[in-house]
C-alpha cells in the first residue's frame, strides 16, 4: 500500500495490539489493560503505547471513556489477515474515508451532469460487475469501472483523475472487501449490488443528493463490511 518503511515502536505495539483484537483475547466491548500495564507488556514507553491507541481510535476499533479507559469498539474480520498485513489495515481505512467524500460529491454531480452516453457506461458497468458476481470471480476491475464512469459523469475531470491516479490503492481496498464478501453469505452480495443499483437509479432520476447520500452510504458500509461489531458512541 505505501512505501516500504521502517515500522515505529508504535506502529509495533498497534500491530500487536490489533493482532490481540482480531483474535479476541480482547473481545469486543471488553476494557483493555491500562496504558502502564499495556507499556509494561510489551517492553515501551507510555507515549508509545498511547500513539499506538489513537491510531486504534482513530480506525474506530477502539473508544476511549474518561475515567474508565480504553474499549474495543469492534474487530477487523478475522479473515482479514488473511489477505492483508495488519500494518495496512489504515491504509485502507484512510483511501475508504477519501472515497466516501470525493466519490459522493462525484455522484451529485454526476446526477446533475450526466447525458445518455454516460448512463449506457455506467449500465455496461453494472452488467459486468452483476456477471462477475455471479460467477463468484473478485470482479475488482467492473467495480472500479463503474465507480470511473459515475465520476466521468461529473464532468469534472478533477473526479476522474483522481480515481485513476488511485487506482492501485482503490483496488487493494476492493479486492479484500470482495475476498470477504465472497466468504460471507449470498446475501451480502447480493446487498453490495443493490447500493451500486440504489446509486445508478439516483444518477438516473437526477437526484443530486439522493446520488451523494446514496454513494457515500455504499463505501461507508463496503468499509465497515471488513469489522465485526458496530461503532457505538
Amino acid at each position: 500500500m505505501s512505501e516500504a518503511r521502517r515500522p515505529s515502536l508504535a506502529d509495533q505495539v498497534y500491530d500487536q495490539l490489533l493482532a490481540k483484537i482480531i483474535e479476541e483475547e480482547y473481545p469486543v466491548h471488553s476494557r483493555l489493560p491500562t496504558e502502564e500495564a499495556l507499556a509494561q507488556s510489551f517492553g515501551v514507553s507510555r507515549p508509545i503505547v498511547r500513539g499506538a491507541l489513537s491510531r486504534l481510535r482513530d480506525d474506530g476499533i477502539v473508544q476511549s471513556r474518561r475515567g474508565s479507559g480504553s474499549y474495543v469498539l469492534r474487530r477487523p474480520d478475522r479473515q482479514l489477515i488473511s489477505f492483508v498485513p495488519l500494518d495496512s489495515v489504515s491504509d485502507v481505512q484512510r483511501c475508504y474515508e477519501f472515497r466516501i467524500d470525493v466519490e459522493g460529491a462525484a455522484a451529485a454531480w454526476a446526477a446533475r451532469r450526466r447525458d445518455d452516453d454516460d448512463l449506457a457506461a455506467m449500465d455496461e458497468a453494472y452488467r459486468l460487475m452483476e456477471q462477475t458476481y455471479q460467477q463468484n470471480a473478485l470482479g475488482v476491475d467492473a467495480d472500479q469501472q463503474l465507480h470511473l464512469a459515475v465520476a466521468r459523469a461529473s464532468k469534472n475531470p478533477f473526479f476522474s483523475s483522481v480515481l485513476e491516479s488511485l487506482s492501485e490503492q482503490i483496488a487493494f481496498g476492493v479486492k479484500l472487501s470482495r475476498s470477504l464478501t465472497l466468504l460471507d453469505t449470498p446475501d451480502r452480495q447480493e446487498l453490495v449490488l443493490a447500493e451500486h443499483r440504489a446509486v445508478l437509479d439516483a444518477i438516473r432520476l437526477k437526484q443530486p443528493e439522493v446520488a451523494k447520500a446514496t454513494m457515500r452510504h455504499h463505501i461507508t458500509a463496503a468499509k465497515d463490511r471488513m469489522f465485526v461489531g458496530t461503532q457505538e458512541s
